[in-house]
């Protein structure tokens, strides 16, 4: 965990900005993967470690804003417990690591929370996604657990959001730690890959290395030759000479900070013609979106930037026709881009998602919008210093999606569905790197730069 300070300031900073009431911040449980006692790979909720730090299921923290408390409800281990696990630390100790001093039985909860509601006090609690958090809060606040995200405190979302929003230089080393991991990851698999293999075989060895060194993988793998689909978690294909992988994969850290790297690479170790100019697009498209990272600019101005450098050249290629800026005004470009250029990131991959993208990726000044493919924009304001987040653009041939707006005729003056035909079969290229704004610019998170272009691609495929 960060020094005690770290939380104590964090969660200081909370009580000003929230100004009064009690807020409740709960610790995951163990999840049973098939019966009680098998349980999933155990991963404490984010924001309880961003403000208590303790990787450990049982706990629930309370921060009483009036009365300038910090509290800690869970329970001690018992001897069976101890029998199996081997000694394990007092709460009150591992409470004292991060600066709260008062402890209080986990059945005590429900009682201390009543009390401030029959008092009057603000009860403030964020969105949640696990159900058993559900249910216990709907026994503790009486709130039916299938309603309950109706109520979360939308004054404690903002206040969270802008404190999580900025990453501190020890968070930014973390991710640093987790971009390391996934240095190993991706090129290691560029130099494994080859005709023959199965995807399982990539996949597999690349979700060992996050394993061998930090918490494993942020997210689940998605590696496939079908980079078309934008999220196959399927591993089964056989890949051939001639295909092209994508591997979209990241890593935690050792406190659980986050990496999200994508890259593409062909299996037999040389793009062909076809592949490289279509690869070349999406790569000039990525490094053009970086170079206009810096505070005070707009990331959906970024987005279609990069929209309109991958709509040039898929026009040089004579799949696309027309005006450039006037086919993204339309989002004719979507259907080869029907994604967002990139998404914030830290202590979940897809940071604080689970508190609304609303709050997280838009503003008051930055709404969303409801055109195909930009409707997925996850973050589209003005970037602050400290942010961390993806840029990740991509060219995709989707035969359905392909099919559904030829037959509608969708965006004629724009696109050569001639041409778009011979490459119904390409599949997918995205490639995505983690970037920080800093006060002048960006940083492109990594001490290695992950190989990237044409050349450095196929030399470490081939090494």
């Amino acid at each position: 965990m960060f020094p005690m300070k770290t939380y104590v300031e964090r969660r200081r900073r909370l009580k000003e900005l929230v100004g009064k009431g009690i807020v409740i911040i709960p610790g995951n449980e163990e999840a049973p993967m098939n019966y009680p006692a098998n349980t999933y790979q155990y991963r404490q909720d984010s924001t309880f470690l961003y403000y208590f730090g303790l990787d450990a299921a049982g706990l629930n923290g309370i921060i009483d804003i009036e009365n300038d408390s910090d509290m800690l409800f869970g329970d001690d281990f018992s001897i069976d417990d101890i029998v199996w696990m081997g000694p394990q630390p007092a709460l009150k100790d591992e409470a004292k690591k991060v600066g709260v001093e008062k402890t209080e039985p986990k059945v005590d909860l429900e009682a201390y929370v009543k009390n401030a509601i029959r008092k009057g006090r603000d009860v403030h609690f964020l969105p949640q996604y696990r159900f058993d958090t559900m249910l216990m809060l709907e026994d503790i606040l009486g709130i039916k657990a299938a309603s309950l995200n109706n109520y979360a405190s939308e004054k404690l979302i903002k206040a969270v959001i802008s404190q999580r929003s900025i990453k501190t230089d020890e968070e930014v080393a973390e991710i640093e730690n987790a971009v390391a991991v996934s240095y190993e990851m991706n090129t290691s698999a560029m130099r494994a890959i080859k005709p023959g293999m199965v995807e399982r075989e990539i996949f597999g060895m690349v979700e060992g290395i996050a394993l061998s060194k930090g918490r494993g993988v942020s997210f689940p793998i998605i590696f496939s030759i079908h980079g078309e689909t934008l999220h196959n978690h399927h591993h089964e294909n056989l890949m051939k000479d001639g295909d092209i992988v994508v591997l979209d994969s990241g890593a935690e850290s050792l406190l659980h900070y986050a990496s999200d790297i994508t890259r593409t690479f062909p299996v037999n170790g040389k793009f062909s013609d076809k592949q490289k100019d279509v690869y070349q697009v999406v790569l000039d498209s990525q490094m053009q979106a970086i170079d206009l990272v810096k505070p005070g600019k707009k990331f959906k101005e970024i987005h279609l930037h990069s929209c309109k450098v991958i709509a040039e050249g898929l026009k040089n290629l004579g799949l696309m026709k027309g005006d450039v800026d006037a086919a993204v005004d339309a989002g004719a470009h979507a259907l080869f881009m029907p994604h967002g250029l990139g998404h914030m990131m830290g202590l979940d991959v897809h940071d604080m998602e689970g508190l609304g993208e609303k709050y997280v990726g838009y503003d008051e000044e930055t709404k969303r919008s409801d055109q195909f493919g930009l409707a997925y924009l996850r973050l589209g304001r003005e970037l602050q210093t400290g942010f961390v987040f993806t840029v990740e653009p991509g060219i995709y041939f989707i035969p359905q999606l392909i099919d559904m707006w030829k037959n509608e005729n969708k965006h004629a003056d724009f696109l050569n569905y001639e041409k778009i035909e011979e490459y119904k079969s390409f599949g997918g290229i995205r490639i995505e790197d983690d970037v920080l704004v800093t006060s002048d610019g960006y940083k492109v998170l990594g001490d290695k730069p992950i190989p990237k272009t044409v050349e450095d691609v196929e030399t470490v495929c081939n090494s």
